[in-house]
């Protein structure tokens, strides 16, 4: 073929190739033109196809009995406390004006920023009375969610699947009336429909302030019939989590307390009501989401009620808000031996303390005020009463006030803190054994938190785990308490006293000392199972506990140590048990005070965090032994005499 036949054919080819590509995309364009855009009716019934396939299973804390444990609020739709005469509208902003009683829909629907609706009840002492009012206007009335798809106008490409909950009321340590909750599901896709197609990529729950997220299909995330995701609301808090456990939050976003999602539970299916996404719509359907007001009584700070959904920014920016405040996981409580008190566990309940005790202040803070005046000045009096010196150490055997106990073991602690500072470190080897334990029992057996305590499921291991670290903190307890007994011993008799013989006098009587001990800690033990034994187990305690000083010092059997710590203590009981409480429990405090505070400060693992505070213990609990083997001798100088502050040497038998 010639050269100019070539050029000709190439010339025909491109030409066809352009007029093809002409007539495809003309084609495109009529299509585009006479293709309708999806109607307001199509997208709302894609929306409400996509809001019933992954409408959340809701999982609550079960509640054998009435005003027991367990979760009693379920989310309700907001109707039911609007057109009802037990329910006020007052305001403006800090005013309690009452407005008007059975406010409406419509009625909220005028905005009234700075407005609050206020529910039968006090909300700073709830007692039973919102309980009862939920149970009575959500008789008969299924649970309830109200389910929104929207789109962020900054993040094209993605839509918000949202869930919202309202609770009558939020029965955490920031109790308030009102309560709303939520998870959202995020998508890659344009619109409901174009998501009905899908699977979401993310979901998050809210937890407080914040919220935690999961990728869809992750391990953490439970999915029942395939689409529906499962929510764990904390009892009384609400928070929405993945799964059954012990949860610790430390800030805002977190909450700050420990939210419950253990136990048995009632499971929900509640049913979904579909927001519009348009304002004009959803204020048309749902004439409250223009309240700008406070679903709730007004209170101070964290007790006020909480505003509406509305007013939210996941409600205007859902995407954005997924974005910057999601986290990617919860701390939980662990479960395992921890040497003296958990600081965890300790946590949770100093929070819920503390709470009641605000409270008690911002609802009746005279009488609260004028109790913490009294004890101030108990303690004013108490100390003022004692005599703090002369707190030399020695002579060691000799009458002294409490106060001067307390000086004389400290300083003999610093004339020779080397030998105590050896005596305590007897936490070290046992903190080792007890986080093997922990290893062992619990996280290889995949029991590594409170959720798994369910049912049956591991339950041998956790007592297990439980025990072992309880007997493990006594041990090393009773043998500072003994050896730190036997040196003050000694130097009272001139002896030499160092760490080895020490702990050799603590072996030679370990059958007395193990025997004393094993009796006290059951028979306590069992004392303070029933409540109503409890102060029992407390004289009980007292009476009998300085029997490991009389086996030390005096080389007394089993039997007779304990004979012999009865008769000292008689007559002298209060004071006695006052000193003891003091001393242990400064000593047991520091410990857990220490590993709250790196708790509160850090992001250290509670494994850690519980190995520093037993760490603690290796200083102050020689100091505590001291003390106390001080009062000892100086009971044994009473019982011996009458003679004020009279040094005597009472010989080692």
């Amino acid at each position: 073929m010639s050269e100019k036949g070539v050029v000709r054919r190439a010339f025909v080819r491109a030409r066809r190739k352009l007029l093809s590509a002409a007539l495809v995309g003309f084609t495109g364009l009529l299509c585009v033109v006479v293709t309708p855009a999806p109607t307001a009716s199509a997208q709302g019934d894609a929306a409400e196809e996509l809001a019933e396939l992954y409408a959340p299973v809701v999982r609550l804390r079960a509640q054998a009995e009435p005003c027991g444990d367990g979760e009693p609020y379920q989310p309700v739709r907001a109707d039911a406390v609007l057109d009802n005469a037990a329910v006020a509208l007052r305001g403006p902003w800090i005013s309690d004006d009452l407005i008007g009683v059975g406010p409406s829909a419509s009625d909220l629907g005028a905005g009234l920023t700075g407005y609050h609706l206020d529910f039968p009840g006090e909300a700073l002492s709830p007692g039973c009375d919102y309980e009862r009012w939920s149970r009575q206007i959500s008789n008969g009335v299924p649970a309830s969610v109200y389910a929104r798809v929207v789109n962020d106008g900054s993040r094209p490409g993605a839509i918000a699947l949202q869930y919202w909950f309202f609770y009558v009321y939020n029965d955490f340590n920031n109790k308030h009336e009102g309560d709303w909750e939520m998870i959202q599901l995020v998508f890659d896709a344009e619109n409901a429909d174009a998501a009905v197609g899908t699977s979401p990529a993310l979901v998050g729950y809210s937890q407080h302030s914040g919220a935690e997220r999961a990728e869809w299909g992750s391990d953490k995330l439970e999915i029942v019939d395939g689409t529906h995701p499962v929510v764990y609301p904390a009892e009384g808090s609400h928070a929405n989590f993945f799964s059954s456990a012990l949860y610790l939050g430390r800030s805002s976003d977190t909450g700050v307390g420990c939210d419950d999602t253990t136990g048995e539970h009632l499971e929900l299916r509640p049913e979904v009501a579909v927001i519009p996404t348009e304002p004009d719509d959803y204020l048309a359907a749902y004439p409250w989401l223009g309240f700008e007001g406070h679903w709730g009584e007004r209170q101070e700070s964290f007790y006020n009620g909480p505003t509406g959904p509305n007013m939210k920014q996941q409600w205007t920016a859902p995407i954005v808000w997924s974005e910057q405040t999601w986290r990617d996981e919860s701390v939980t409580v662990p479960l395992g031996p921890a040497l003296g008190p958990n600081v965890s566990e300790i946590f949770c309940d100093v929070v819920e303390t503390g709470s009641d005790w605000l409270r008690t202040l911002v609802r009746e803070p005279v009488p609260f005020l004028i109790a913490l005046a009294v004890l101030a000045v108990l303690i004013v009096v108490a100390a003022v009463r004692t005599s703090w010196s002369p707190g030399d150490p020695h002579p060691i055997v000799q009458r002294r006030a409490a106060g001067r106990l307390f000086v004389a073991a400290r300083r003999m602690y610093r004339l020779h803190w080397r030998l105590f500072a050896g005596i305590g470190l007897v936490y070290v080897p046992v903190m080792l054994v007890a986080v093997g334990l922990q290893w062992l029992l619990v996280d290889a057996t995949g029991l590594n938190s409170l959720a798994d305590l369910d049912g049956d499921q591991h339950a041998w291991a956790a007592f297990l785990a439980l025990l072992l670290g309880g007997i493990l903190s006594l041990f090393a307890y009773f043998t500072v308490l003994a050896a730190v007994s036997r040196v003050l011993a000694d130097i009272a008799e001139g002896r030499p006293a160092s760490l080895g013989a020490a702990y050799r006098e603590v072996r030679r009587h370990a059958r007395s000392l193990a025997a004393v001990a094993v009796f006290l800690v059951v028979v306590v033990g069992l004392l303070l199972i029933p409540l109503v034994t409890a102060p029992l187990a407390v004289l009980f305690a007292v009476r009998y506990g300085f029997a490991v000083q009389a086996v030390m010092v005096e080389e007394r059997g089993p039997a007779s140590a304990l004979r012999r710590s009865r008769e000292l203590v008689q007559g002298s009981w209060w004071r006695v048990a006052l000193v003891a409480a003091l001393v242990v429990g400064i000593g047991a405090a520091t410990g857990a005070l220490a590993g709250i505070v790196l708790l509160l400060i850090s992001s250290a693992s509670f494994g850690v965090i519980n190995l520093v505070a037993a760490a603690v213990y290796v200083a102050t609990m020689p100091y505590v032994a001291l003390v106390l083997a001080y009062l000892f001798f100086d009971l044994s100088v009473r019982a011996e005499s009458t003679e004020p502050e009279q040094p005597v040497v009472v010989g080692v038998r």
